[in-house]
């Protein structure tokens, strides 16, 4: 049995006439799952890739090698669980879009912070999700706390 909140994000993504679902594989992969086949569509997975780049984006995310070729002319919803950075989804939609693949929707679960929102609004593309919760994330140069020195942990407590 599909689980409510599934049900409610596919209800959503069904509007936006979709030939795939496509997820990241450590992240919203089950979820899309669920969802593609809700509606009855094909589902794809991203995987995720270590890049070697610094900052808050230095993960890529590839569609899986014997699924690139089912991207290309696809309408593609990216489906994550939960979305902060986005580094997932940005990833992802970067990947299908060099395969043909055509991004047209982003769902989640939750949105925490503008991430999201954002990353949805430059690429002109919906972002369909359930919840959203203030977070603020910034890079470490722009972070107040390492400004000042404050440790990640308290190694007294560890």
């Amino acid at each position: 049995m599909l689980r409510p909140f599934a049900v409610a994000l596919a209800n959503r993504i069904s509007s936006y006439g979709v030939d795939a679902i496509c997820g990241p594989l450590t992240g919203g992969a089950l979820l899309a799952s669920m969802i593609a086949d809700r509606l009855e569509l094909e589902f794809l997975f991203a995987e995720r890739r270590v890049s070697g780049r610094a900052g808050l984006f230095p993960v890529d995310y590839r569609i899986a090698t014997a699924l690139r070729n089912q991207a290309t002319g696809r309408r593609v919803a990216i489906v994550d669980d939960a979305v902060s950075a986005g580094s997932a989804v940005r990833a992802t939609y970067a990947d299908l879009v060099a395969l043909g693949g055509v991004p047209v929707v982003i769902g989640a679960l939750l949105a925490m912070g503008p991430g999201a929102a954002t990353f949805a609004a430059e690429k002109g593309i919906p972002l369909e999700r359930l919840a959203d919760l203030p977070t603020a994330i910034w890079a470490p140069a722009e972070c107040p706390m390492c400004a000042v020195g404050t440790p990640l942990t308290d190694a007294g407590t560890a």
